[in-house]
């Protein structure tokens, strides 16, 4: 009984520091998106971003590991996911007018959270999974767990972009390095094109990160030119 609770404490530990890693992403966008909204429907945006992202693990995590198979789906999740990190970072500084946008209303925003999530979860729910081992209550935690770390994540990085929205750039970098390393992830991609060496695959987030901050900055002076 003693070794059984044990187990169960080391699986828990293991869920709770998966979700303080892994949750991170899914704050960030939900925070980036929600910070263009006006003041009012921030807190709402944050809490339909977190509710969409929880219901998308309860989702996923019955067939995470079967979707990760299908050839190109990280990909192509991975190639949405650099143009929301590249419209996130165009959108740095714009005013918080944005009711004329639909893109930049609530139900927009909402939008955009469910789609990155749907991209970033895969990879929490198929970590959780595996540590949880088939224990359903304990994948109930861990999805549960992710709750609070996602709405308070969200909302204090809300307040740190508002104090230096210069970390916009930041956040839209990490984005797309986190897209960088899902396509590293895609096997039907990997039959493709030729295998590349481990510094290359080290090398390929921060190249793609590299990329889109680059066309963030070139597509913003053009517009102010």
């Amino acid at each position: 009984m003693g070794a059984e609770l044990l187990d169960r404490f080391i699986v828990f530990m293991e869920i709770t520091l998966i979700n303080l890693l892994l949750s991170g992403d899914n704050a960030l966008v939900i925070a980036m998106t929600a910070r263009r909204l006006p003041h009012p429907q921030r807190r709402r945006a944050v809490w339909w971003g977190a509710a969409a992202a929880v219901l998308l693990r309860c989702l996923l995590t019955w067939g995470a590991v079967a979707m990760l198979g299908i050839p190109f789906l990280q990909t192509a999740g991975a190639l949405l996911l650099f143009v929301i990190a590249l419209k996130l970072m165009l959108e740095r500084g714009d005013s918080h007018d944005t009711r004329s946008s639909a893109v930049t209303g609530l139900a927009g925003a909402v939008w955009t959270i469910v789609a990155a999530d749907f991209v970033m979860s895969l990879d929490n729910v198929l970590a959780v999974a595996a540590v949880a081992d088939g224990d359903f209550v304990m994948l109930l935690i861990g999805i549960a767990m992710s709750i609070p770390m996602i709405i308070w994540g969200s909302a204090f990085i809300i307040r740190l972009l508002d104090r230096i929205p210069a970390l916009s750039y930041v956040g839209g970098a990490l984005l797309a390095y986190t897209a960088g390393e899902m396509m590293l992830h895609d096997e039907g991609l990997a039959r493709v094109l030729p295998a590349m060496a481990s510094e290359g695959q080290k090398a390929f987030p921060c190249l793609a990160a590299g990329v889109i901050l680059a066309a963030a900055l070139f597509i913003k002076r053009r517009r102010s030119a």
